[in-house]
């Protein structure tokens, strides 16, 4: 039993490694580089090197990392998708991610009448990705390699636009520029779905979520309070949210209308 505990705290241990030399270790290294200065500095290298991609992007992996509410989240989003008409409409997807999500929603957005689903991402090697990912679907996608702050697509050219845990990873200053981008290209009545962490309403959940968020992700933090999608989106008078949450609180999809 001891050395199978040993075993177990040591192959945590070096996940908890592994994860944070690919995240927030690698950032505060570049920041003392010149590429600190770059567009796409704040990115991860699990998110822009193609070995790290394909090697994290495992579904169990993946589930286990959101703490196996992954399903629920996507089907949230799916559900609400295939509720639509986007007959001859476009859906957006606002950054690559992880797991099967776009599939799924690329699937739903198509069988609800989309001609065409565009996937903006900033990272040639993500779009790559995803190409093979949704290689069924080839005919019927348009990759885009742009900043999510700052796309050159135009006004209101999509009737949904799906952001998949993305505000948590950026920069402050570039959460509400990210938000403010997506309603601008989608058209009046459209549809913003994001999914992202929220503040845990168990103490424990949240001390422990807390302490994640400072080793690993300390920009994903001021989701909570000072940064809330919700808040942002409702102060600007141009929208109606519904938030869902997930996991004691721990998870959130917010689906917000534009008026």
């Amino acid at each position: 039993m001891t050395n199978a505990a040993v075993g177990v705290f040591a192959l945590l241990a070096l996940t908890a490694l592994f994860f944070f030399v690919v995240t927030r270790g690698a950032l505060m290294v570049r920041a003392m580089t010149s590429a600190g200065k770059t567009a796409s500095a704040h990115v991860y290298p699990v998110y822009s090197n193609m070995r790290l991609i394909r090697a994290v992007d495992f579904q169990p992996v993946i589930s286990a990392i959101l703490l196996f509410q992954y399903r629920r989240l996507v089907s949230k989003i799916v559900a609400d998708i295939r509720q639509m008409d986007l007959t001859n409409k476009k859906l957006l997807i606002t950054s690559c991610a992880f797991g099967n999500v776009m599939p799924r929603i690329v699937k739903a957005a198509l069988q609800s009448g989309a001609e065409r689903v565009i996937v903006a991402d900033l990272i040639a090697n993500e779009l790559d990705h995803a190409r093979g990912k949704l290689a069924a679907f080839a005919d019927q996608v348009e990759y885009v390699e742009e900043n999510a702050t700052c796309m050159q697509q135009e006004d209101g050219i999509a009737a949904a636009n799906v952001i998949f845990f993305l505000l948590h990873e950026l920069p402050h200053h570039l959460k509400g520029q990210t938000l403010n981008e997506a309603g601008r290209l989608l058209e009046p009545g459209g549809k913003l779905f994001v999914a992202e962490f929220h503040r845990p309403s168990v103490r424990l959940l949240r001390t422990l979520s807390w302490a994640y968020f400072k080793v690993f992700e300390p920009l994903g933090l001021a989701l909570w309070d000072s940064h809330d999608p919700v808040r942002h989106l409702e102060n600007t008078g141009n929208w109606r949210c519904e938030r869902t949450t997930y996991f004691f609180g721990n998870f959130q999809v917010i689906a917000a209308t534009k008026q």
